[in-house]
């Protein structure tokens, strides 16, 4: 146990003195170190990774026209600054995984019920333009507009089948396993869409479009996307983009149906001659991991500081600046303390370089040299004594208080709550007081708390 709370204590001590040289190694850092804006910083690519709703409006209707409603599409993305303002964009894009889909379901006229579905995959670029400098630290919030172009490739799809067969819709609003034309046959049965979508619309050629539309055949379009948002700033390096883009496609064909009328069946299915279109609402992370950093820190080989003569003066070159020094003029190699003032073991007035009688007793009378007068030499300095003014005795006699406490205890005083640490009273925490008290807390024997037993280490280094 003895050994336990020895190691402790070393411990305690090695800390203690290893957070007094970090603290003075900080000090000086802030004075050789300094960090400063580069001046024209270097941008590289931003890559940017997103996620949102995709919504089809074309001749076939999706189902719901809320942005925030529709298949889920994914997009990644990379930037760049293409202007010294750090307004302009190159926005270079890739979306994948995103369905498009519509129904169209009418209870009266078995004809106009059509469904489809389509992979889309999306690839191109646009021109970002920032309503204010994103480069700009203080701006949290900054809005954009963006117009670019892409291509698009798509591979629409019906559920026209079950397992039971063919889809059959009759004027009655149902679906069933026989054609209305059967209507008579005790034997049809009610069945329900399965939604997937496994007929390939184009090779079904339900309208007699192949080889008549040269579009209808095509997997490949163009869109031209128009984007708008926001970006939250969450650092310098990353932030996140809120937006919306609707997609003007350069085809009529998405969904398999246009307004071209069906030459063959003499209907229009509902569909009109616009092209489609679809939106897709998103969010997306940037990430500036390229972009070398915007500031630097910068090691000087001297301080840049504006010097002051009497801060950093040394008159008696004691190691102790003058304007913390409370003991100038100290002779050259005289050891001090950590206010400047020689060490006066016996705490008689005396440093200890002038005094010929160390080991002085206490509260003796004593001469220059440190000597104890003997009670004829006090009876004969009471004789010669000259008459002085009042306030230069008690000057005398405060500054010799000063410089006797100063010298060897600084200006601390000891906490009212650790006086009883002060085993000897002299106004001084020795070390062998601290180990006797810090003793006395693993042996139960005292009042003092653990946050005490902190404060009291830092108070004997600070004396």
């Amino acid at each position: 146990m003895h050994h336990l709370k020895t190691n402790l204590i070393a411990f305690l001590l090695l800390l203690s003195l290893a957070s007094l040289f970090a603290q003075d190694d900080d000090f000086w850092d802030e004075f050789l170190n300094e960090e400063i804006e580069v001046e024209n910083p270097i941008y590289l690519p931003v890559v940017g990774i997103g996620v949102g709703h995709l919504n089809f409006m074309g001749d076939v209707k999706n189902n719901s026209s809320m942005p925030l409603t529709g298949q889920l599409g994914y997009n990644v993305n990379v930037a760049t600054f293409i202007d010294n303002g750090h307004r302009l964009r190159a926005n270079f894009f890739f979306s994948w995984g995103g369905k498009l889909n519509g129904e169209n379901r009418d209870l009266t006229d078995p004809r106009l019920n059509y469904n489809f579905q389509t992979d889309i995959l999306n690839f191109g670029i646009n021109v970002n333009y920032s309503l204010g400098n994103v480069a700009n630290k203080n701006r949290k919030i900054v809005p954009f507009v963006a117009l670019g172009i892409s291509n698009m490739q798509f591979n629409p799809k019906g559920d026209t089948t079950s397992t039971y067969g063919p889809y059959n819709y009759w004027s009655d609003g149902s679906i069933r396993d026989v054609p209305e034309s059967q209507k008579n046959n005790s034997a049809s049965a009610f069945i329900a869409r399965d939604h997937v979508y496994e007929t390939d619309l184009r090779d079904a050629d339900l309208y007699g479009h192949r080889g008549k539309i040269s579009q209808y055949e095509s997997a490949n379009t163009f869109a031209v996307p128009i984007d708008a948002g926001f970006d939250l700033v969450i650092s310098p390096r990353v932030f996140l983009r809120l937006g919306y883009s609707f997609n003007f496609v350069f085809s009529d064909y998405i969904d398999n149906l246009s307004g071209t009328l069906n030459p063959y069946k003499g209907i229009n299915r509902g569909g009109n001659k616009t092209n489609d279109m679809y939106s897709f609402t998103y969010a997306a992370l940037h990430l500036d991991l390229f972009s070398p950093p915007k500031t630097i820190i910068v090691e000087r080989l001297f301080a840049d500081i504006d010097f002051d003569p009497t801060l950093i003066g040394d008159e008696d070159y004691d190691m102790v600046f003058d304007v913390s020094d409370e003991c100038p003029g100290t002779p050259p190699g005289v050891e001090v303390d950590s206010v400047g003032c020689p060490f006066d073991d016996d705490g008689d007035g005396v440093p200890n370089h002038m005094d010929k009688e160390p080991g002085t007793a206490k509260n003796a009378f004593v001469n220059e040299f440190g000597q104890t007068y003997n009670i004829n030499e006090l009876i004969a300095l009471l004789d010669a004594s000259e008459a002085v003014r009042r306030d230069e005795v008690d000057i005398q006699i405060m500054n010799y208080l000063s410089r006797s406490k100063a010298s060897r205890y600084g200006n601390l005083i000891v906490p009212q709550k650790f006086k009883k640490v002060d085993t000897d009273a002299d106004g001084y925490i020795s070390f062998e007081e601290v180990l006797e008290t810090i003793d006395q807390f693993f042996d139960f024997g005292s009042d003092l708390s653990t946050d005490e037993i902190y404060e009291l280490n830092e108070f004997f280094f600070s004396q």
